[in-house]
Protein backbone atom coordinates (compact mmCIF):
# COMPACT_ATOMS: atom_id res chain seq x y z
CA UNK A 1 0.00 0.00 0.00
CA UNK A 2 1.46 3.53 -0.75
CA UNK A 3 2.13 5.86 2.21
CA UNK A 4 0.28 9.15 1.62
CA UNK A 5 2.00 12.23 3.25
CA UNK A 6 -0.20 15.02 2.36
CA UNK A 7 -1.41 15.90 6.10
CA UNK A 8 0.66 15.82 9.22
CA UNK A 9 -1.23 16.12 13.08
CA UNK A 10 1.85 17.08 15.30
CA UNK A 11 0.84 17.30 18.81
CA UNK A 12 3.29 19.20 21.08
CA UNK A 13 4.81 22.29 20.05
CA UNK A 14 8.08 21.75 22.23
CA UNK A 15 11.55 21.04 21.03
CA UNK A 16 10.90 17.37 19.07
CA UNK A 17 7.54 18.99 17.44
CA UNK A 18 8.83 22.32 16.13
CA UNK A 19 12.07 19.49 15.23
CA UNK A 20 8.70 17.93 13.47
CA UNK A 21 7.85 20.64 11.87
CA UNK A 22 11.06 21.66 10.02
CA UNK A 23 11.89 18.83 8.63
CA UNK A 24 8.53 17.91 7.71
CA UNK A 25 8.08 21.46 6.08
CA UNK A 26 11.64 20.61 4.38
CA UNK A 27 11.00 17.31 2.87
CA UNK A 28 7.15 17.76 2.14
CA UNK A 29 6.86 21.31 1.52
CA UNK A 30 2.89 20.98 -0.41
CA UNK A 31 1.71 18.61 2.68
CA UNK A 32 -0.73 20.36 5.57
CA UNK A 33 0.28 20.68 9.15
CA UNK A 34 -1.43 21.04 12.43
CA UNK A 35 0.27 21.36 15.33
CA UNK A 36 -1.60 21.30 18.45
CA UNK A 37 -0.52 22.60 21.99
CA UNK A 38 -1.81 24.15 25.13
CA UNK A 39 1.23 26.23 25.41
CA UNK A 40 0.04 29.20 23.37
CA UNK A 41 4.01 30.62 23.85
CA UNK A 42 5.66 27.54 22.06
CA UNK A 43 2.72 27.43 19.08
CA UNK A 44 3.63 31.46 18.90
CA UNK A 45 7.03 30.46 18.01
CA UNK A 46 6.02 28.17 15.00
CA UNK A 47 4.35 31.14 13.24
CA UNK A 48 6.97 31.77 10.68
CA UNK A 49 6.17 28.04 9.01
CA UNK A 50 2.71 28.17 7.15
CA UNK A 51 0.61 25.69 9.10
CA UNK A 52 -2.21 25.62 11.54
CA UNK A 53 -1.77 26.02 14.77
CA UNK A 54 -4.58 24.89 17.49
CA UNK A 55 -4.60 25.67 21.29
CA UNK A 56 -6.22 22.67 23.53
CA UNK A 57 -4.92 19.49 24.72
CA UNK A 58 -3.37 17.39 22.18
CA UNK A 59 -4.93 14.09 23.39
CA UNK A 60 -8.42 15.32 23.90
CA UNK A 61 -7.93 17.20 20.52
CA UNK A 62 -7.29 13.61 19.00
CA UNK A 63 -10.11 12.56 20.82
CA UNK A 64 -12.73 14.52 19.66
CA UNK A 65 -11.20 15.12 15.73
CA UNK A 66 -10.03 11.87 14.62
CA UNK A 67 -13.49 10.79 13.47
CA UNK A 68 -14.20 13.50 11.34
CA UNK A 69 -13.65 14.33 7.95
CA UNK A 70 -10.07 16.27 8.56
CA UNK A 71 -8.28 12.94 9.75
CA UNK A 72 -4.56 13.33 8.77
CA UNK A 73 -2.91 10.76 6.95
CA UNK A 74 -0.25 10.56 9.48
CA UNK A 75 0.08 11.45 13.73
CA UNK A 76 3.09 12.49 15.42
CA UNK A 77 3.19 12.35 19.04
CA UNK A 78 5.94 14.66 20.39
CA UNK A 79 4.16 15.52 23.50
CA UNK A 80 5.39 13.73 27.15
CA UNK A 81 2.50 11.31 27.33
CA UNK A 82 2.13 8.04 25.39
CA UNK A 83 -0.25 9.52 23.04
CA UNK A 84 -1.96 6.71 21.73
CA UNK A 85 -2.45 5.26 25.35
CA UNK A 86 -4.29 8.71 26.59
CA UNK A 87 -6.41 8.39 23.29
CA UNK A 88 -7.66 4.84 23.88
CA UNK A 89 -8.53 5.57 27.75
CA UNK A 90 -10.50 8.68 26.77
CA UNK A 91 -12.28 6.90 23.96
CA UNK A 92 -12.81 3.66 26.07
CA UNK A 93 -13.91 5.79 29.32
CA UNK A 94 -17.05 6.34 27.12
CA UNK A 95 -18.64 3.43 28.06
CA UNK A 96 -16.62 1.22 30.06
CA UNK A 97 -14.23 1.46 33.26
CA UNK A 98 -10.22 1.26 32.60
CA UNK A 99 -7.77 0.15 35.36
CA UNK A 100 -4.63 1.40 34.63
CA UNK A 101 -1.97 -0.72 36.75
CA UNK A 102 2.19 -1.16 36.64
CA UNK A 103 3.04 -3.14 33.91
CA UNK A 104 4.49 -6.24 35.66
CA UNK A 105 8.00 -6.45 36.57
CA UNK A 106 8.68 -9.95 35.17
CA UNK A 107 8.38 -7.44 31.66
CA UNK A 108 11.20 -5.79 32.56
CA UNK A 109 13.37 -8.81 32.12
CA UNK A 110 11.82 -9.34 28.67
CA UNK A 111 12.78 -6.07 27.32
CA UNK A 112 16.32 -4.60 26.78
CA UNK A 113 17.02 -1.05 29.02
CA UNK A 114 13.93 -0.82 30.42
CA UNK A 115 13.04 2.49 32.99
CA UNK A 116 9.97 2.71 35.30
CA UNK A 117 7.48 5.58 34.78
CA UNK A 118 6.21 7.16 38.03
CA UNK A 119 2.61 6.19 36.73
CA UNK A 120 3.68 2.68 36.60
CA UNK A 121 4.43 2.73 32.69
CA UNK A 122 7.43 0.98 31.20
CA UNK A 123 9.79 2.90 28.74
CA UNK A 124 11.94 0.55 26.82
CA UNK A 125 15.17 0.68 23.99
CA UNK A 126 17.36 -1.07 22.14
CA UNK A 127 19.88 2.06 23.02
CA UNK A 128 21.80 3.31 25.99
CA UNK A 129 22.49 6.86 24.31
CA UNK A 130 20.91 9.58 22.61
CA UNK A 131 19.86 8.45 19.57
CA UNK A 132 21.42 11.54 16.75
CA UNK A 133 18.58 13.94 15.33
CA UNK A 134 18.92 12.87 12.02
CA UNK A 135 18.52 9.13 12.44
CA UNK A 136 16.71 7.30 9.27
CA UNK A 137 16.03 4.12 11.16
CA UNK A 138 18.04 1.89 8.92
CA UNK A 139 16.45 -1.87 9.22
CA UNK A 140 19.64 -3.24 9.06
CA UNK A 141 22.05 -1.39 11.02
CA UNK A 142 22.23 1.10 14.00
CA UNK A 143 22.54 4.53 12.65
CA UNK A 144 25.15 5.61 15.74
CA UNK A 145 27.27 2.56 16.27
CA UNK A 146 27.45 1.29 13.12
CA UNK A 147 27.12 -2.26 14.18
CA UNK A 148 23.97 -4.93 13.25
CA UNK A 149 20.80 -4.01 14.56
CA UNK A 150 19.84 -5.73 17.56
CA UNK A 151 16.43 -6.72 16.56
CA UNK A 152 12.65 -5.10 16.25
CA UNK A 153 11.65 -3.43 19.12
CA UNK A 154 7.84 -3.23 17.80
CA UNK A 155 8.09 -6.90 16.79
CA UNK A 156 9.45 -8.26 20.17
CA UNK A 157 6.74 -6.40 22.24
CA UNK A 158 3.96 -7.74 19.80
CA UNK A 159 5.59 -11.29 20.80
CA UNK A 160 5.31 -10.97 24.75
CA UNK A 161 3.53 -13.78 25.73
CA UNK A 162 2.89 -13.77 29.51
CA UNK A 163 0.21 -14.62 31.61
CA UNK A 164 -3.30 -13.80 30.63
CA UNK A 165 -1.89 -10.05 29.16
CA UNK A 166 -2.89 -9.48 25.28
CA UNK A 167 0.34 -7.44 24.06
CA UNK A 168 -0.80 -4.82 21.28
CA UNK A 169 1.45 -2.04 19.64
CA UNK A 170 0.96 0.89 17.50
CA UNK A 171 3.63 0.85 15.21
CA UNK A 172 5.71 3.95 14.64
CA UNK A 173 6.84 4.34 11.14
CA UNK A 174 10.27 7.13 10.25
CA UNK A 175 8.45 10.04 8.06
CA UNK A 176 11.77 12.30 7.67
CA UNK A 177 14.92 11.80 10.09
CA UNK A 178 14.55 11.70 13.93
CA UNK A 179 10.62 11.97 13.09
CA UNK A 180 8.02 9.20 13.66
CA UNK A 181 4.53 9.04 13.46
CA UNK A 182 1.70 6.54 12.93
CA UNK A 183 -1.17 6.18 11.08
CA UNK A 184 -5.22 6.97 12.35
CA UNK A 185 -6.11 3.36 11.14
CA UNK A 186 -3.18 1.87 13.23
CA UNK A 187 -5.66 3.71 16.48
CA UNK A 188 -8.69 2.26 15.31
CA UNK A 189 -7.76 -0.98 15.12
CA UNK A 190 -6.05 -1.17 18.43
CA UNK A 191 -8.99 0.07 19.78
CA UNK A 192 -11.13 -3.04 18.10
CA UNK A 193 -8.52 -5.18 20.06
CA UNK A 194 -8.95 -3.59 22.91
CA UNK A 195 -12.72 -3.90 23.15
CA UNK A 196 -12.52 -7.29 21.75
CA UNK A 197 -10.56 -8.89 24.67
CA UNK A 198 -11.69 -9.91 28.14
CA UNK A 199 -7.70 -10.18 29.31
CA UNK A 200 -5.52 -7.45 30.78
CA UNK A 201 -3.52 -5.40 27.82
CA UNK A 202 -0.01 -4.69 27.79
CA UNK A 203 -0.89 -1.27 25.10
CA UNK A 204 2.69 -0.36 23.25
CA UNK A 205 3.85 2.46 21.07
CA UNK A 206 7.01 1.50 19.61
CA UNK A 207 9.82 2.11 16.50
CA UNK A 208 12.45 -0.46 15.53
CA UNK A 209 14.30 0.87 18.63
CA UNK A 210 12.06 2.43 21.68
CA UNK A 211 9.36 2.01 22.75
CA UNK A 212 6.64 2.72 25.44
CA UNK A 213 3.89 0.25 27.41
CA UNK A 214 0.77 0.77 29.76
CA UNK A 215 -1.01 -1.86 31.11
CA UNK A 216 -4.62 -1.87 32.23
CA UNK A 217 -7.46 -3.94 32.08
CA UNK A 218 -11.59 -3.19 31.34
Amino acid sequence: MKKKHDSFWIIGAGEFGTRAVEKLHKKYPEASVTVVDQDRGALAALEVFPIERICTEGASYVEVHLDDQREPDWIIPAVPVHLAFEWVRKRISRERRIEVEPVPHDIEEMLPNPKRGMKGQLYVSYADFRCPDHCTEPYDLCTWTGKPRKGLLYKKIEEIYYKDYKSIVIRSRQLAGGVGGYQPEALKRSLVEVLETNTPVLYSTACLCHGVMHAFRL
